[in-house]
């Protein structure tokens, strides 16, 4: 079976006037159908583009990406619009909800550009993607009527409508408390552990120990590439925060 990412050789250099920005010096990464993967690096390292290119937001410079045994980077404009939005689901730092639309209609929303038909009844694939992330009784409010770990929540379920071959997520508990993190954290490992293939973007080593595999990134290049030694296990943590909480 094909990985289901695959990167040869990437590159990405962006021109700026006189200048060439290396952002990427030939990448080669794979990551099989069921993995769990943190990015990590410092703010230049490349983490970004990377996960820009697999998302299919940009193309490379060089190289080759095969996204679910496709090559992507063959791809005319309209069919790169086509696998991103059938193949990925996003989830950014800051949720990225409409805030006079409900949850229901927020998680809908991808189903919009569902040009093959593949869904058709949008709203029970929406109604189904919120009940999958433990919010089947908040479909109908708004997101100024949500916590922010439930609006991360209708993130993650706008992210998985569209039954996506991978889901890759920028800084998810950025915006954060502890709490609401470990939250987050067991619903993606809940998630990953029914197979979906995640990356995940964090500077944050405590959040990158949650996932199966960790690549640190350093000037455009990988530097380290290496399953988690002690994996932490986010549902554990909550509980034990909760215990934390109420002895004090």
């Amino acid at each position: 079976m094909d990985p289901v990412i695959l990167t040869k050789n990437l590159t990405k250099t962006y021109h700026m006037g006189d200048v060439d920005v290396h952002a990427l010096r030939g990448v080669s990464v794979h990551v099989e159908r069921g993995d769990f993967l943190a990015i990590m690096g410092a703010s230049g390292s490349g983490k970004s583009t990377l996960m820009n290119l697999i998302g299919c937001l940009d193309q490379p410079t060089a190289g080759d990406y095969y996204l679910d045994g496709k090559q992507v980077t063959a791809l005319e404009k309209n069919e790169y619009a086509d696998i991103r939005n059938e193949k990925i689901g996003f989830v950014f730092q800051g949720f990225n909800l409409l805030s006079r639309t409900s949850a229901l209609d927020n998680v809908e929303l991808p189903l919009l550009y569902d040009r093959h038909k593949r869904f058709p009844n949008p709203v029970a694939s929406a109604q189904r993607a919120l009940e999958r992330v433990g919010l089947s009784d908040r479909m109908d409010h708004m997101p100024n009527q949500l916590s922010g770990g439930q609006q991360q929540r209708v993130a993650i379920a706008r992210a998985l409508v569209t039954e996506p071959a991978i889901l890759l997520a920028d800084e998810p508990t950025g915006n954060l408390d502890t709490r609401t993190s470990f939250e987050i954290m067991s619903l993606f490992q809940e998630l990953n552990d029914q197979g979906i293939t995640i990356l995940l973007v964090t500077h944050e080593k405590d959040i990158a120990m949650y996932a199966k595999r960790i690549v640190e990134m350093r000037d455009g290049l990988i530097l380290r590439d290496q399953n988690v030694p002690k994996r932490r296990n986010a549902s554990y943590d909550l509980a034990h925060f909760q215990e934390m909480v109420f002895e004090e």
